[in-house]
């Protein structure tokens, strides 16, 4: 059974766009005999025509997408590094899967790093069956109809099970959750995993690896913080966010969102 997902989207970052009844974003859990592969489905639809184009900016997660789009850039994107940010012009939508931390790697029988901060083909992935799938999805007209054609084909191609996936995947929405969590060593001794093998299970399921998930989702945090208008002290953010100075989530936070803390805190109040 297919249900709307009610939960604020994490890691969208505040920027210029200013009209929200130009814009549709939907998210869907998936059916539960997937749940465990697919995080959620997901849609954003825009109509700009008449405007100047808007920028709109992500911070990444460890997932992998599986995207569609009507102008025939359908792809599949592994896990990126770098914020993600596309220039939104005139009318367009996008469809997509989002799959869970671990779940892309059954699909695929090949180490997720191998996508890392990379952009291909459905058909570079799943052969011409990647392509059949995407004239499927893209011949619908609904999401519940999209997401219906997806999980079927999902459904066709699914390995058997694998316990590293739930288990990757718990670890990742772990490190999301629990803002103690601040180095890789914390994670060692809560799972019981030597780090070698921790950063090995993250190398074939993740695509990254388990430092860098920690940093991410840290930073996650301190966009949310500083996008909330109140007064944040960036030093005591920084400790508590596990760095050792202040100089060094500055240096962090700008590789990633591609300004200081103090102005990004000022753009979002002036948003």
């Amino acid at each position: 059974m297919v249900r709307r997902k009610t939960d604020p989207p994490r890691g969208v970052l505040k920027t210029a766009v200013s009209d929200r009844q130009r814009y549709r974003h939907e998210r869907y859990h998936p059916s539960q005999d997937l749940d465990r592969y697919v995080e959620h489905y997901w849609v954003v639809e825009w109509d700009l025509r008449g405007r100047a184009p808007e920028r709109a900016e992500t911070l990444p997660h460890p997932s992998v997408h599986m995207i569609f789009e009507m102008d025939g850039r359908s792809r599949i994107r592994g896990a990126a590094r770098k914020k993600f940010s596309t220039l939104l012009k005139d009318r367009g939508a996008v469809f997509a899967v989002k799959f869970t931390p671990g779940g892309f790697h059954p699909f695929v029988g090949v180490p997720v790093s191998t996508f890392s901060d990379k952009t291909v083909s459905l058909r570079d992935v799943f052969g011409v069956k990647g392509d059949e799938l995407d004239r499927a999805v893209l011949a619908e007209n609904t999401d519940l109809s999209r997401i219906k054609v997806v999980e079927s084909f999902l459904r066709t191609c699914r390995p058997a099970a694998d316990e590293n996936v739930p288990k990757v995947t718990e670890i990742c929405y772990e490190v999301a959750k629990e803002r103690g969590i601040l180095k890789v060593h914390d994670l060692v001794d809560r799972y019981g995993l030597n780090k070698r093998m921790l950063q090995r299970l993250f190398a074939r399921y993740v695509g990254v690896s388990p430092k860098w998930v920690i940093q991410r989702y840290r930073l996650h945090e301190a966009a949310e913080q500083l996008a909330t208008g109140e007064s944040v002290s960036q030093t005591e953010l920084a400790l508590n966010l596990g760095y050792s100075d202040q100089a060094h989530f500055i240096r962090d936070f700008k590789a990633i969102v591609g300004v200081s803390p103090a102005a990004y805190a000022r753009a979002t109040r002036q948003s």
